[in-house]
């Protein structure tokens, strides 16, 4: 389910972690109006920006961005020669207020070894506030987490779950993780975690 809610400045949650991303091609997945792909483009990223809707795909086309319309809930999207989530060729992929759990094996699949997933949206108890409000397009308590379980070679940087403010009052969960490409990828390293402020390892 495309659930998205319009909005021009990228999610503090994606632009807390995205210095993270190493070099390489990043998936903006659902990309909207291409917030989240404009500002990976501007940290020097190839960008490729996805969705269905091909009037906010106009919106997100700019230098550094490819740009795909694409459905990805068709029963045969999988097969179609312009399937987005190849194997291993993601350097980071971005998801923000987007669930269709099919998806999930396929995108952490896609991301390639020292890759960064950067996923939030909407979850359980959202209801009260507004639109989402259907289970099915909520994710359940530590969902997200139960994803990073099915990823071994992964490790989680940061994890919410939980009420936020703004930009609107929501339920949220949202998660940063690191998919392994060696070994030292899952030793603990000491980040920067404020939000706003650039992330890297602390000296």
């Amino acid at each position: 389910m495309n659930a998205h809610i319009t909005q021009d400045e990228p999610s503090a949650w994606v632009a807390r972690f995205a210095g993270l991303i190493p070099a390489g091609r990043v998936l903006d997945l659902a990309c909207g109006s291409g917030r989240h792909a404009r500002l990976m483009a501007g940290l020097g990223h190839a960008v490729l920006a996805v969705d269905r809707d091909t009037a906010a795909l106009a919106a997100a086309s700019g230098p550094g961005i490819d740009t795909l319309a694409f459905d990805l809930e068709d029963p045969t999207a999988a097969s179609h020669p312009d399937w987005p989530l190849l194997p291993r060729v993601f350097a980071g992929i971005v998801v923000s207020n987007y669930l269709h759990r099919a998806l999930k094996l396929p995108l952490l699949d896609s991301l390639a070894p020292g890759g960064i997933l950067i996923y939030e949206t909407f979850a359980s108890g959202n209801g009260q506030f507004g639109k989402p409000s259907n289970p099915d397009f909520l994710l359940k308590p530590g969902e997200l987490l139960e994803w990073a379980n099915s990823l071994p070679a992964s490790r989680v940087i940061a994890y919410e779950d939980g009420y936020q403010h703004r930009p609107r009052p929501a339920m949220v969960q949202r998660i940063c993780l690191r998919k392994a490409g060696s070994a030292s990828d899952l030793q603990p390293q000491a980040l920067s975690l404020d939000v706003g402020a650039d992330p890297k390892v602390a000296q």
